[in-house]
Order: C-alpha cells, then sequence, then structure tokens
C-alpha cells in the first residue's frame, strides 16, 4: 500500500565521493550563523531540555504557536499556488497536511492539560512576535517565487528538527519528571526529522534550478531576517516566563 502519512521518507545522503556537498541551505545557516546561533540555542529551548523552563512562558509560546501555525498553514497553501509544477504542489501540500493534520494535533493535547480547547486556542489574542513573523513570511511568499517563500519557512521547519536533536541528547531530556519531554519526542522523532528533511532537500532542489549569485545575497537576506524572528518568538516565551 502507499504511504499516506504527510510525513514521507527522504534520503539524506547529499555527497559526492566522500565529501559533503555545501548545500545552499547550510550556505545560508553559514551567512545567518550569528542568527541562527541566537534562535537555536536561546536560553528558552535549554529550558525544554532540562525541563527548568517556567510553565507560564511555555503554555503563552505553545497558544501562539498554534496561532502561527495556522498562518504558516496559509503560507504552505501559497507555496501550493505558487509551485510550478505538480511535483512541488504535492511537496508544499505533504507540508500542509503534516501542519493541519500531527503537529497542530499536538498542541491541541498539551494545552488540555491545562483546559483550553481548539477554540479557546484560535481566540487567543496574538502576540506581537507571532504578528510580525507570519505577516513576514506571507509577505516574503506574495512578493516573491516559491523559493523565497521557502526560504522564509526554513527556519522554523527545519530549524526545529535541529534544535529538538540537541535537546533529545541531553542528560535527563525524556525523564518523566520532565514536562517537555513530549514537546521534544515530537520534534526529535524520525517522523518529523523526515519531515525537515524533505523540506531541506526541496529547497536546496529550488535553489539548484533558480539561485544565481545576486539572488543568493537577497535569499540570505530573508533567511536571516525570518530566522531573527524565530528568535523573538523564544524570547516573547521567555519574557512571559520571568513575569
Amino acid at each position: 500500500m502507499p504511504d499516506k502519512s504527510p510525513y514521507r521518507r527522504v534520503s539524506t545522503n547529499l555527497k559526492v565521493g566522500d565529501k559533503d556537498i555545501v548545500t545552499f541551505f547550510n550556505r545560508l545557516k553559514t551567512a545567518a550563523s550569528a542568527e541562527w546561533r541566537a534562535y537555536t540555542e536561546h536560553p528558552f529551548t535549554n529550558g525544554l531540555a532540562d525541563g527548568s523552563l517556567p510553565e507560564a512562558a511555555f503554555r503563552h509560546y505553545l497558544v501562539q504557536d498554534y496561532l502561527f501555525l495556522i498562518e504558516f498553514a496559509r503560507a504552505y497553501a501559497l507555496a501550493v499556488y505558487k509551485s510550478p509544477g505538480l511535483a512541488d504542489m504535492r511537496e508544499a501540500a505533504s507540508g500542509l497536511s503534516a501542519i493541519l493534520d500531527v503537529e497542530m494535533d499536538l498542541h491541541v493535547k498539551l494545552c488540555a492539560g491545562w483546559g483550553l480547547s481548539p477554540a479557546d486556542l484560535e481566540r487567543a489574542p496574538p502576540a506581537a512576535e507571532m504578528l510580525a513573523y507570519t505577516r513576514y513570511v506571507l509577505d516574503a511568499g506574495m512578493r516573491g517565487d516559491l523559493l523565497a517563500l521557502k526560504v522564509a519557512l526554513a527556519p522554523c521547519v527545519i530549524g526545529y528538527a535541529e534544535i529538538a536533536t540537541r535537546l533529545a541528547a541531553r542528560p535527563g531530556a525524556d525523564a518523566a519528571t520532565n514536562a517537555y519531554r513530549v514537546w521534544i519526542a515530537e520534534y526529535a522523532g524520525a517522523p518529523y526529522q523526515e519531515v525537515a528533511a524533505k523540506a531541506r532537500a526541496h529547497l536546496d532542489h529550488l535553489a539548484d534550478r533558480y539561485v544565481t549569485p545576486a539572488r543568493e545575497a537577497e535569499l540570505i537576506a530573508i533567511f536571516r531576517e525570518a530566522t531573527r524572528l524565530e528568535a523573538d518568538f523564544w524570547e516573547m516565551g521567555w519574557r512571559e516566563g520571568k513575569r
């Protein structure tokens, strides 16, 4: 039977001979290394690994992330429209399905423990950081092509996989006493890791088709700003935990 899961297996073996290819995504990360570190190593993430993050910080983040995912679903729907071919459309549609059918479900289950229903989450007042980030991504997609949109989406979908892998390797991350072990396990698990690998492979494929040296500088600027806005999202939750 064909695999109908929104999480499809994808090869991540990007090598020629014995040397790793310097992929487009790696070039983006290198060019935005300071922003990438601030995002992927934010104190909020370390608090998830050792369980020290205040519940208020995680709760605020998770509610806002639910609203964020609604807007990101719109961005993936836009990616379908921006796709030049059926293969690109199918890739965007699988990402949309992963958000609507899997990732948002995690938020619903976790928030149910606080007595919050999906309707409560959808009615939550949006934070400025959530609006700034999602509007930036949607604007990048509206003004640009599919590649520009995928570059704006990349810090989220690929970054979460990298963050969760790092956190999962920390001692005690999966301990029964860590209230955030379910979140870590979701994003460190094979299904989501495959989603991220697929997104990265598709981004590199688009870059092979459409990137020029002049265009790369423009795309780096988009990636850098989207990564900065991701760090702001962590900071939003972090501040809430200090109140």
